[in-house]
């Protein structure tokens, strides 16, 4: 496939163009699915917030209407008459009884009415209780809700010889004395969660979801399926309802749904709806099937269309790559007749211009060629001095040796490997082994221009020795320490060179027993190393001695980082040591 397209002028601008219309046609497709998809998903949103709408005005009714009757009954006669009196009146109790048991009849929603009386009266109600929640309910919110206020409880059971085991949720209220005002009892008024589930089953909200009321405090009061969520449930993740009324979306069962909620007026309890967004793609089924089939149809006829004019356009292009094939590069290149004006015949003519181009360079080329053999044989000729210099050092060294003159035998010797390794071809890179010896020869040079001035030893990590690293690092160094520390010494001083293995990383260090640098020289020769304007010499304790400690630290630098430059420590008239640390490298120069 990919040899194919490499390959053919025809198959790239085919793929190309069809890939400019296809994918206008699939983001045009994509656009109208989203745009259905999500009027669809706003017309479900929209019709659920009527649903809780509708359902709120009914659950307000409600509620507004058990606060009406909760009024009505505080305010008979005969009650506050049975609540107020000194004693107890039984023709009041079941006078009061059977008012409250026509009360209870005509509502079907109210499950029980029950008055107690705060000087112990036996309690008024349309119902035998059996067992009631609603004092254990009454204690654990005693510091929440007041018994001199009016509150809605949350659901609680309740026992009665009528209804059995009910759950309800009430209207808790004092009643007090109509002309002193004292608290004379308690009402409360118990509305059938039963009654309430009928009523959100009967909203007609979809099958698939749930719809839930729940107080204040989250806690579920009805739903329209005992199985949906218990009865004061608290359900999970809903704190960020905070606003009247609103949707947000939700993950149930790792699905996401769509939840909205409406708050009741009366109460300031929410109603909860969650709609399953499968509802959405389900009703979208029709317009992606519609869509899809459009956009493929499309797309063949467009695919043809590109196919048919990318053959027409390209088919004079094939023949001039045919003919092209038949040249052969080493006679002259033919020039092609031009006949048209278009582009095709534009870029003949580019053509014949561009093989008197070729031409031109091919004799252009020949002649750099001689040149650069030439250059090669200068080049050649060039090596020749290194190379009598060293034969020359080479029978000075012989020389001596048949005069048994050994010292200048040595001496001659060591700077003849001095000069050699100096020049190593060019080379930047060495293996430390030939560093280190490369400084030794340097000692015994120098230990012969200044004889007992100086002792020298080397401590070396032979795990080092095939290491690679930067050429003339260490001989500047020890150059500085012999020049600068122990020539100026009255006694003879000693010269020390380390290398170590430190995890990844090198370090090497020249320490001398010289005569140190003061503080305000040392502080000075740190400025000068790390100066951004380059010195033609170190003006600070270097001299003229080659690269010297500034050009040390400036190689350091480029090749190893700015991390990888001198450290130099001293103490004056006892000792001075220069160290630096570069990483390993992986390969050998």
């Amino acid at each position: 496939m990919t040899l194919w397209f490499k390959q053919s002028l025809k198959s790239k601008l085919s793929l190309l163009i069809l890939v400019a219309v296809i994918t206008p046609l699939l983001a045009t497709g994509v656009v109208s699915y989203r745009i259905a998809s999500n009027l669809t998903e706003k017309i479900e949103k929209e019709s659920g917030m009527n649903t809780l709408r509708q359902v709120s005005e009914k659950l307000d009714f409600l509620m507004s209407d058990v606060d009406t009757m909760s009024v009505f009954i505080i305010g008979q006669k005969d009650i506050q008459s049975y609540l107020d009196r000194d004693r107890e009146d039984y023709a009041l109790y079941s006078q009061n009884v059977a008012f409250l048991m026509n009360l209870a009849s005509s509502k079907p929603y109210i499950s029980n009415i029950t008055i107690t009386s705060a000087k112990g009266f036996p309690a008024l109600s349309n119902t035998t209780v059996l067992h009631s929640g609603l004092p254990a309910l009454q204690q654990s919110y005693a510091e929440e809700h007041s018994m001199d206020e009016k509150w809605w409880t949350p659901p609680y059971e309740n026992q009665t010889t009528d209804d059995g085991v009910a759950e309800v949720f009430s209207l808790v209220r004092p009643i007090r004395d109509l002309s002193k005002f004292k608290r004379i009892g308690e009402l409360s008024i118990s509305v059938d969660i039963p009654e309430v589930r009928r009523m959100l089953q009967d909203a007609g909200w979809n099958a698939s979801g749930h719809i839930w009321l729940v107080d204040d405090e989250g806690r579920t009061v009805a739903s329209p399926s005992a199985n949906t969520g218990s009865t004061g449930q608290t359900l999970p993740d809903i704190d960020f309802l905070k606003d009247n009324e609103g949707v947000a979306t939700v993950s149930e069962d790792g699905e996401s749904n769509t939840l909205l909620y409406y708050t009741l007026p009366t109460l300031g309890w929410k109603l909860v709806g969650v709609i399953p967004t499968q509802i959405y793609t389900a009703q979208n089924k029709y317009v992606l099937t519609l869509t899809a089939y459009a956009i493929g149809l499309a797309a063949v006829f467009a695919g043809a269309l590109v196919l048919y004019f990318i053959t027409w356009v390209t088919r004079p292009l094939s023949k001039i790559t045919k003919k092209l094939k038949d040249l052969n590069p080493d006679e002259p290149i033919t020039r092609i007749e031009v006949k048209t004006s278009d582009e095709i015949g534009m870029l003949l003519h580019s053509y014949n211009k561009l093989s008197d181009r070729i031409q031109r360079l091919k004799t252009q080329l020949q002649e750099n060629e001689a040149k650069k053999k030439e250059a090669d044989i200068q080049a050649l000729q060039a090596q020749i001095n290194p190379h009598f210099l060293y034969n020359t050092l080479s029978s000075i060294h012989w020389t001596a040796l048949m005069n048994k003159d050994k010292p200048t035998a040595e001496m001659v010797g060591a700077l003849s490997d001095f000069l050699r390794f100096s020049l190593n071809e060019g080379k930047e890179m060495c293996a430390v082994q030939q560093e280190v010896a490369h400084a030794q020869n340097y000692i015994r040079i120098m230990s012969k221009r200044f004889p007992d001035k100086f002792d020298s030893a080397f401590f070396i990590d032979p795990e080092l020795h095939d290491k690679t690293m930067l050429k003339l690092l260490l001989q500047p160094l020890i150059e500085n320490s012999i020049m600068h520390g122990l020539q100026k010494l009255k006694g003879q001083g000693c010269l020390f060179v380390y290398g170590e293995l430190r995890g990844d990383h090198i370090a090497f260090a020249v320490e001398d027993t010289g005569t140190g640098i003061e503080a305000n020289k040392l502080r000075k020769l740190r400025r000068h190393l790390n100066a951004p304007d380059e010195a033609a010499e170190d003006t600070v304790r270097s001299g003229r001695s080659g690269y010297g400690l500034r050009s040390v630290h400036r190689r350091l630098q480029l090749h190893y980082g700015s991390s990888a430059g001198l450290s130099i420590d001293s103490e004056p008239g006892i000792r001075t040591r220069i160290s630096f640390e570069i990483p390993i490298l992986e390969e050998r120069a």
